[in-house]
């Protein structure tokens, strides 16, 4: 396993609580990883990237710079990805793209079935049409009910800079 410091001046490299590093994962400077997840083995993100919480990765998973992975994500194995992986879903393929929500990490969170649907629908929303992401954004906010995931999915999406992983 290898941490590198970081090298921006003012930077920091973050590892947070309770999180599972298998052999041979690394994760580059001045990336920041929140609190309980899994880096399989073999898997290397590379440097000023963000991380959320009860992400997993899968073996031999790459993250490219500047990437970022929302919370409660699942990347499948052998993935290698540069582009934004919005939280709540599995991720995978070349190009990264959605493969579904990751419905057994939001059960042992405790999301409520009625919130996983609502889930399931924006992201039906932003994945399954012929729509750009802003597009996206605003039929998420017109057609799925407010609440918390709801919220964070608006937010993570329009605070992309790198671009969204791919449709399906």
């Amino acid at each position: 396993m290898v941490i590198n410091r970081a090298t921006n001046a003012g930077g920091q490299t973050v590892i947070g609580n309770e999180n599972f590093l298998l052999e041979g994962a690394h994760v580059s400077h001045d990336t920041k990883i929140a609190d309980k997840c899994v880096l399989g083995y073999g898997t290397k993100i590379a440097g000023d990237c963000e991380i959320g919480s009860n992400v997993v990765f899968s073996a031999n998973v790459i993250v490219n710079a500047k990437a970022r992975v929302g919370n409660a994500a699942f990347i499948k194995p052998g993935t290698n990805f540069r582009k934004d992986v919005p939280p709540f879903v599995v991720a995978g393929g070349a190009p990264v793209g959605y493969n579904g929500l990751n419905s057994v990490i939001l059960d042992a969170l405790g999301v409520t079935e009625k919130a996983q649907k609502h889930i399931a629908n924006a992201y039906r929303l932003l994945f399954h049409g012929q729509t750009s992401v802003e597009d996206g954004i605003y039929q998420i906010k017109q057609q799925v009910p407010p609440g918390e995931e709801i919220d964070e999915i608006i937010e993570f999406l329009e605070g992309t800079k790198n671009g969204l992983m791919t449709k399906l």
